[in-house]
């Protein structure tokens, strides 16, 4: 009960029930100990106490269920009250009801006990789950809460919007229909003159806050106070859930495809399953009709993805994509054997020019010109495994540009057994059958069944100082060929053994620089290879390649990866590494290290006959460094130098600046003799700093005060042939409830061309969007790129409590 200045009558008191009586003397009491106690405060607080915070805990439940409510009391307070016990009663100055979940204040209410109906006028408010409306009068069946409210303002939990309306119709307890009405996201400001920088004004508008869902009907948006867009329906999402409907519009424009406008529909079909359909009108080419179908099952999962374009002018002919990803198990009803894994992932187009007419696809992965589809069931227990499995390649030919399709693998079964720690060693027996196919009239080398076997044991000694591996591998592989190799054979096989032994130490000493305590390590490393020359000259390749000579690979034991060729090695890898952590957390602050090969022979086993092969004597020199220090700076870089010629074969060099949120700027330099050598830098930066304004982002929420500017882009340098590879550049304005961003990009899609395109996207921050959304090019082509509005959590209602 609220008190005033002037204390109570105790008249009040004697017009209700016992309980009630009861409950107000003890409210009394505390009245007037609390303000006694304020009296006796002092008038200024403690610079050292910190103010009260608001944290979650268990026991604010953020819904009560129905049988909370219908157990909870009704409270009234007020200055005076009159009425009848259990029937109705009338309070005056500072009126007050509260049932959980609900409170109404107003200078009078009306309460009718029998009909759970209140009536309330003068400065009424009403605050129901956080949703809270104010206005003059206010009639309302409280339990049920139906009723309507008068010119009433309101401000919504989620998402901060608000607005104004004639009427407001309480339809039931998640239902409430505003006519007349405003809605808006943007922070209000002091002064009667203030305006919301945008606004959606309608004839009336839905809240649904069970489906938190808006509907507007007979509406139009207004943007700086001009008219931009009329809404004769539409319906906004009031918080981050999912619903079903259409979604904004997005338009764009490029060199290929003309203007482009995209209207998605989006359904929400179960929790576990939604689609989109998105239909998009290409002034240029056509329309194009693309689909996306999401679900997830308890033992399988997946997506589907494919776009259809009739009669496409830029082609003059009919194309299409199409993509399914899934994965999954399925239990085979045996405990002893357990469930059976499953993957299928195919990737289709109509056409080889397919990857450069959708560069702008959905899907990234139909963008490239191998498309993979394989499909697998994998199973494994204990030490056992096995697999089963089909590949099939796309390749999407340019006539500038060919390239020799791998081999497709119809089928590959594989089984492995493996032992850790028995009796000290680690070993395993691996084998594989692929039969590999490609077409004849695009390929060299003949089709082949193979038969791979590898089986390898090491004893590993492992300790806090340092650690020995010796290591023994047997390869063994025999071919059939579907057509007569140089020598006349229809067969040919291999066995190569390979033994190596991994040596290393870990020193640690205690150091400090800059004030700072740090562990310093001193790691060096042996790494020993012998595998014994077999000739390997008649054997095609179909799965092998040559490794990167990168700090990974400079301590394997075969040069190529695959299981064609088998390098034969007599050489020793030496490596020396230093790190720098913090001795408090144990973060790498730095990382310093060396590494190269001496080889004792030459190496003769090579991919291909006209192959240079490694020769004896020492290797390049692998450097390489990474550094830490503090978390707005991080440097990577490696360097491949020959010792012979005196010059560096590859370099690669990267930093990072990234002083505070929507800040970070991207540099690196890659250098590859006689291949290419690039600069690339991207970045994304408030300009306001530029002119001294280091204000507060508004990214956190709506914001207040003036908007900020962000310049946002990437630029991919070639050198040796003077001219930018890959360009994006854009501005994003932050306005706090509304945000622009405009791109400029230029993709090359091959030597001779590249697509030009522009996107220009305004956000009404809650409500909608306009333009075609940059923000997927952003992400991909600047590292540590943040979203200016990122999705954040839901607000408690507490958080708005009266």
């Amino acid at each position: 009960m609220r008190f005033s200045p002037h204390g109570l009558s105790s008249r009040p008191l004697l017009c209700l029930p016992p309980l009630t009586r009861l409950v107000a003397l003890v409210a009394l009491a505390c009245a007037q100990m609390a303000a006694q106690a304020q009296q006796e405060a002092p008038a200024v607080p403690s610079p050292d106490i910190e103010p009260a915070r608001l944290t979650a805990s268990p026991k604010l439940q953020e819904s009560l269920s129905p049988a909370q409510r219908n157990q909870a009391p009704t409270f009234l307070l007020g200055e005076r009250i009159s009425g009848r016990p259990d029937l109705e009663t009338v309070v005056e100055g500072q009126a007050e009801l509260r049932k959980p979940g609900t409170v109404i204040k107003a200078d009078r209410m009306e309460y009718d006990a029998a009909t759970d109906r209140a009536k309330a006028s003068g400065n009424v408010r009403i605050n129901r789950g956080g949703n809270v409306f104010e206005g003059p009068l206010l009639e309302l069946q409280v339990e049920t809460f139906e009723g309507f409210f008068i010119e009433p303002r309101y401000q919504f939990l989620q998402g901060d919007a608000h607005g104004d309306a004639s009427r407001a119709d309480f339809v039931d307890a998640s239902t409430t229909v505003v006519h007349n009405a405003t809605y808006t996201t943007c922070r209000r400001k002091p002064g009667p003159s203030w305006m919301p920088d945008w606004v959606l004004k309608a004839a009336n508008i839905e809240f649904d806050s069970s489906e938190d869902v808006g509907i507007a009907h007979g509406g139009y948006l207004s943007f700086k106070d001009v008219p931009i867009l009329p809404v004769p329906a539409i319906s906004f999402p009031l918080s981050d859930k999912r619903k079903s409907g259409v979604l904004p519009p997005t338009i764009g424009a490029d060199s290929v495809n003309g203007t482009q406008l995209s209207v998605p529909y989006y359904w929400n079909i179960a929790p576990n399953r939604d689609a989109t359909i998105t239909p998009t009108l290409m002034t240029a080419r056509g329309v194009d009709l693309g689909g996306e179908f999401r679900y997830l099952e308890p033992t399988y999962s997946g997506v589907l993805r494919a776009n259809y374009m009739p009669s496409d002018k830029l082609r003059s002919a009919d194309r299409w994509g199409a993509s399914i990803n899934q994965t999954g198990t399925v239990d085979t009803g045996w405990p002893e054997v357990g469930q059976v894994s499953y993957l299928l992932n195919i990737n289709r187009v109509s056409d080889d020019n397919y990857w450069r007419d959708f560069t702008s696809s959905a899907n990234g992965t139909l963008t490239q010109r191998l498309l993979q589809s394989n499909g697998s069931v994998s199973w494994s227990q204990g030490p056992y495994s096995l697999s089963a499995s089909v590949l099939k390649w796309q390749t999407l030919q340019d006539p500038t540009a060919p390239i020799v399709p791998p081999y497709d693998r119809v089928p590959q079964l594989v089984a492995t057994y493996s032992q850790t720690n028995d009796h000290g060693f680690d070993w395993s027996l691996q084998g594989d059958f692929t039969q590999f196919e490609a077409d004849r009239t695009l390929t060299l080398q003949p089709n082949a069944q193979r038969v791979y076997g590898l089986a390898q044991v090491s004893y590993p000694w492992l300790g806090s100082a340092g650690f020995v591996v010796p290591k023994l591998q047997l390869h063994t592989a025999a071919y059939q060929f579907d057509a007569m190799l140089a020598n006349g054979t229809r067969s040919a096989d291999s066995t190569v053994p390979t033994f190596s032994l991994d040596a290393g130490l870990v020193f640690e000493r205690d150091t400090s620089y800059w004030g700072q305590s740090m562990v310093q390590t001193l790691e060096p490393r042996l790494f020993y290879v012998r595998t014994p020359y077999r000739n390997q000259s008649l054997l095609p390749n179909y799965d092998t390649g040559a490794n990167d000579f990168n700090f990974a690979t400079i301590f394997t034991e075969n040069a190529y990866g695959g299981h064609d060729k088998i390098s034969d090695n007599n050489l020793l890898t030496f490596g020396l590494t230093t790190r720098f952590l913090d001795a408090g957390t144990g973060a790498q602050l730095a990382r310093f290290g060396i590494a190269q090969r001496f080889r004792f022979e030459d190496q003769l086993v090579t991919l291909t006959p006209t192959a240079e092969p490694a020769r004896a004597g020492f290797s390049d020199v692998l450097l390489g460094a990474g550094v830490n220090v503090s978390e707005r700076w991080a440097l990577d870089s490696t360097v491949q130098y020959n010792p012979r010629t005196d010059k560096s074969v590859r370099s690669t060099i990267g930093a990072r600046y990234s002083p505070s949120s929507y800040r970070v700027l991207n540099a690196a330099y890659r250098f590859q003799r006689d291949v290419s050598e690039q600069v690339d830098v991207s970045w994304q930066w408030p300009l306001n700093d530029l002119w001294g304004d280091r204000g507060q982002d508004l990214g956190a929420g709506r914001g207040q005060g003036e908007g900020r500017y962000y310049a946002v882009g990437r630029m991919n340098y070639s050198m040796n042939e003077r001219r930018l590879v890959d360009t994006i550049l854009g501005v994003e304005y932050d306005a706090g409830c509304w945000l622009a961003r405009v791109v400029v990009g230029r993709v090359q899609t091959s030597t001779s061309s590249a697509t030009d395109s522009i996107k220009f996207e305004l956000e009404f921050v809650g409500f909608t969007r306009l333009g075609v959304s940059p923000l997927q090019s952003l992400k991909s082509n600047i590292s540590r790129y943040q979203n200016l509005r990122d999705v954040g959590g839901s607000n408690s209602r507490f958080s708005n409590y009266d």
